[in-house]
C-alpha cells in the first residue's frame, strides 16, 4: 500500500487544487490536493512540508497544519492511504513548480469545488472550509 499524504492550501475562503497532468499513471486529468509519497522514515508533517515545497514551491509554518482526513482507496498494487492536512500559513507564492505532475492550479471556493481524485475527501475538505470544525471526521469508504 502506498502512503500519501496532501496538503489543502486554504486562504480567504479558497482552497489550492492541482490538475493532475493526463499523462500520470494513477488518476490522471482529474484536480486534487497537491501532495505526494510519504519517504521511508519520514513523518507526515515532514512528507507535507516536502511535497508542497516540491510541487508549489512554498514552505509551510511548522506546526500550523491541522490534520483533515485519512482514507485508503484503490485495491492490490494501486491501493493508496492517504492523509490530507490543512494548511493556513506558509511562506512563499504557490506556483506550478511541478509541471511533470501537474498541468494547472487554482483557487476554488467550496461551492465551485470540482470532483476530486478520491471523492471521499471533497466532502471532508468543504465542511473544514466552511468552519464546521478544525478536525473533520475521517471519511468512510463506501
Amino acid at each position: 500500500m502506498h502512503e500519501i499524504v496532501t496538503g489543502a492550501l486554504v486562504r480567504e475562503g479558497r482552497v489550492l487544487l492541482v490538475h493532475r497532468s493526463p499523462n500520470r499513471h494513477a488518476y490522471p486529468d482529474v484536480r486534487d490536493l497537491p501532495g505526494g509519497h510519504i519517504e521511508p522514515a519520514e513523518t507526515e508533517p515532514a512528507a507535507l512540508a516536502r511535497e508542497l515545497h516540491e510541487e508549489l514551491g512554498v514552505q509551510i509554518a511548522t506546526g500550523t497544519a491541522i490534520h483533515l482526513c485519512r482514507l485508503e482507496a484503490g485495491q492490490g498494487e494501486d491501493s493508496v492511504r492517504i492523509s490530507a492536512w490543512l494548511v493556513g500559513e506558509w511562506e512563499g507564492t504557490p506556483a506550478n513548480v511541478a509541471p511533470d505532475e501537474h498541468d494547472d492550479i487554482r483557487w476554488f471556493r467550496p461551492e465551485e469545488l470540482p470532483p476530486l481524485a478520491h471523492e471521499l475527501m471533497g466532502p471532508a475538505l468543504v465542511k473544514a472550509m466552511r468552519g464546521a470544525g478544525s478536525e473533520a471526521p475521517a471519511p468512510t469508504p463506501n
